[in-house]
């Protein structure tokens, strides 16, 4: 199962005790994804479309626990992908259809439905627990969430513009900043920062779906850290190993052309330790010398042998020039 599946899961089970919630929760689903049937007698028929069983089960429950009304169940499947179902909800009674849209406020007193089933400026949404309610209905109708393993991406797709910007608007009285961006003919509403995705699962209430994000989180944290120190710590090995070849060939080349003895003393004495310990640390040469020089020391007496062997090479070659 994906972890959007498991989102939906575990949000279908969720159910609010306040009917005010209830009803936020079952406009968002219509409005999301329902469709409105008029017949020629005037007579409203409620159709609320899903490809996911668990949100088709919460659907089934909303309705009931909330209007107490009998809703058919059609499922069909796909021809193409033949392992894909798709559940349709029907309230056909015309009676328990003017219900539900007066309770969602998606239908005016003079028994008009909403342009769009639009639900901006609606009063079903003004409570705070009310907006939670709606933010998880509309996630269930037509959102989904990215495998955090992968990549951080959050997304509810919305039919308009209005739809979306309320959406979004919404998402920012939790202070979720959420973007909009158009693909094809839709809206989508999406978050891409893995510590808002945390957020918005808490203002769903999917706490197991959060914990198993965080954890995800944590342990990505963890391994982009060791990463980054490793990185580090072998970009560190490399310069040093690099600079303690470099001084080996300096210092050999100084032996092969005038030999240490035309060294002073200090230069002489680091000159051989270094040969001796090729792969010793400045401080582990400093410890070797007799008295004990300190890193800095060690370093100035290694330039100087560098500085050296950069002269005699400038020699060696006006020597060949001339």
């Amino acid at each position: 199962m994906s972890f959007s599946s498991k989102v939906k899961e575990e949000l279908s089970r969720q159910l609010s005790t306040a009917r005010h919630c209830q009803i936020a929760e079952t406009a968002a689903i219509i409005s999301i994804c329902g469709r409105i049937q008029i017949s020629a007698e005037d007579h409203y028929c409620i159709k609320i479309h899903t490809e996911n069983v668990a949100v088709a089960r919460k659907y089934f429950t909303l309705l009931k626990k909330t209007f107490n009304i009998r809703t058919d169940v059609s499922i069909r499947r796909n021809a193409y992908l033949k392992k894909n179902r798709a559940y349709t909800l029907i309230i056909g009674r015309h009676e328990d259809a003017l219900r539900v849209l007066h309770a969602v406020k998606l239908i005016d007193e003079h028994g008009e439905a909403r342009e769009n089933l639009s639900l901006v400026r609606n009063m079903v949404i003004q409570n705070s627990c009310c907006r939670r309610a709606f933010i998880r209905g509309a996630f269930l109708a037509s959102g989904s969430i990215s495998d955090p393993e992968k990549f951080y991406h959050f997304e509810i797709v919305c039919a308009t513009k209005e739809k979306a910007q309320q959406l979004q608007n919404i998402m920012s009285t939790f202070d979720i900043d959420a973007k909009i961006v158009i693909r094809k003919k839709y809206y989508v509403v999406y978050i891409k920062e893995g510590s808002q995705i945390v957020d918005i699962l808490n203002v769903m209430e999917a706490p197991i779906s959060l914990m198993e994000l965080e954890n995800i989180r944590i342990l990505k944290e963890m391994r982009n850290s060791v990463n980054r120190q490793v990185n580090c710590e072998t970009a560190d090995i490399n310069k040093t190993v690099s600079a303690a070849v470099k001084q080996i060939e300096d210092i050999i080349y100084i032996r092969d052309t005038i030999g240490f003895e035309q060294l002073p003393e200090n230069l002489e004495e680091i000159a051989r330790v270094r040969l001796a310990k090729p792969d010793a640390t400045l401080k582990e040469l400093g410890e070797a010398l007799d008295p004990p020089v300190g890193k800095s020391g060690v370093n100035h007496r290694l330039r100087k042998l560098s500085s050296c062997a950069q002269e005699l090479r400038e020699r060696s070659a006006d020597s060949e020039t001339k």
